[in-house]
């Protein structure tokens, strides 16, 4: 869980991180192997950018008021 915008920044760091690190592999792993080397960071992945969407739209930015 995201809690502030430092937690935020450092988030997308790790998420850029694993995005590369997945691109680099794709360029080297053989194909009967990818499936299953792939599918844990895809899932770290997805769960990380679940959390960064969750922050940005649950945390009002302070001193304004959320009209619907």
């Amino acid at each position: 869980m995201i809690r502030d915008d430092k937690e935020m920044a450092v988030s997308r760091e790790r998420l850029a991180k694993l995005e590369h690190t997945l691109e680099t592999l794709r360029k080297t792993a053989r194909p009967e192997e990818w499936p299953a080397l792939s599918s844990g960071y895809r899932l770290e992945i997805e769960r990380m950018q679940g959390e960064i969407l969750d922050y940005l739209v649950q945390n009002a930015p302070p001193g304004e008021t959320v009209r619907a």
